[in-house]
């Protein structure tokens, strides 16, 4: 047996242990024995060279044989993957909210602390997203299963992003959307998608406002309903209006011109229309309600920093000054969030290129705007 014996800890796909020798074997579990001992054998053993290295670990993982001849060659690459995974898969339980995790981030990271030979980001990156959907919550099967309360109900601000849920609705608006309802609701575009809606629900109903300023179009709630019942609806707006009365400083909102998707005279404005188009886009099929939840609070930041970008942060009635510094940190930020998303949906090399093309030409406007 050898004396200098380098055991690594990891896993199948499938969850089952795996150890890894010296760095160059891989070994899965085999039989576990009445005394809690346990039987590796190399991975080749089920393989056309039925390889019969084995080793042997007591409970403490102290090495009670090995069997340390192979016949075939050691597969240094093959290995370094496995322990890729199995590391990476550990940094990924850590998080409690796998859609915050960056991928490439942790691959960079662990990368570094395996030295030389670790595998490309490309072979691995497939396994890395399935780790991460792993980490999902149960996903919700009926409406009823919906928690009323949910770390995923906050903001990136960590502010609520869940304002109302009864056994029909869920209504989803951040002080900064109910701010934008409150305060620009002459005009409130609202239209439904079915395609984007979990697969236990109605349809995903969206208000939006325009802020004729910047000439923008910003969402101000996202609501999920389980049924089209006309009750339903005026219990939806009922309470968005409740809620964006809290942001009004001197009068209450009183009379809103709601315009439709039904409604002929407004359809080429398309402003809630694109906007599910856009949803519809990233969802090709329907989402799983924490994905769902976790992008639109993506899009509620991204909004939320263009607007402050634009007004240079003045739409609390905090004054801030912002240097240039600031801008270009938000601005870079937002196209950060972007890339996260077009990387879940599996864009590819060519549309992260137009992503950051599109964020040097933002950045050479800022320039041009401080001379």
């Amino acid at each position: 047996m050898e004396d200098n014996i380098e055991i690594e800890m990891s896993e199948t796909n499938r969850g089952n242990e795996r150890i890894i020798i010296n760095k160059k074997h891989k070994f899965n579990i085999s039989i576990q024995r009445k005394d809690k001992s346990k039987i590796y054998r190399c991975t080749e053993y089920k393989t056309l060279n039925k390889c019969k290295s084995l080793i042997i670990l007591n409970d403490k993982k102290e090495v009670l044989k090995y069997e340390s001849l192979h016949n075939h060659l050691e597969k240094e690459i093959d290995v370094s993957i496995s322990v890729a995974e199995h590391k990476i898969k550990e940094e990924i339980k850590k998080n409690s909210i796998p859609m915050d995790i960056k991928p490439k981030h942790i691959f960079n990271a662990v990368s570094q602390e395996m030295g030389l030979i670790y595998p490309e980001y490309s072979t691995i990156r497939s396994q890395i997203i399935r780790n991460i959907n792993k980490q999902f919550p149960p996903n919700i099967k009926c409406f009823d299963d919906i928690p009323i309360e949910s770390e995923y109900y906050k903001t990136k601000r960590n502010e609520n992003f869940m304002i109302f849920k009864n056994t029909d609705l869920i209504i989803f608006q951040s002080p900064f959307q109910a701010y934008l309802f409150s305060n620009y609701h002459k005009n409130i575009f609202a239209d439904g998608t079915f395609y984007a809606a979990p697969k236990f629900s109605y349809q995903l109903f969206i208000t939006r406002t325009y802020v004729g300023e910047f000439n923008m179009f910003y969402t101000t709630s996202i609501s999920i309903l389980k049924s089209k019942k006309q009750y339903t609806y005026e219990t939806l707006f009922k309470e968005i209006k409740k809620n964006a009365n809290k942001f009004r400083s001197n009068t209450l909102i009183t009379t809103i011109n709601f315009h439709c998707d039904f409604e002929q005279e407004y359809l080429t404005n398309n402003a809630s229309e694109s906007y599910n188009s856009y949803l519809n886009n990233i969802f090709p099929n329907k989402p799983l309600f924490y994905k769902l939840i976790y992008i639109l609070k993506e899009e509620e930041n991204l909004s939320y920093n263009d607007y402050q970008r634009r007004t240079k942060g003045n739409w609390k009635k905090k004054q801030k000054i912002f240097s240039a510094t600031d801008e270009i940190k938000i601005l870079i930020e937002n196209y950060k969030s972007k890339e996260i998303n077009l990387f879940y949906n599996g864009c590819n090399r060519n549309e992260l290129i137009k992503l950051w093309k599109e964020c040097l030409i933002d950045l050479n406007d800022i320039n041009i705007n401080l001379k």
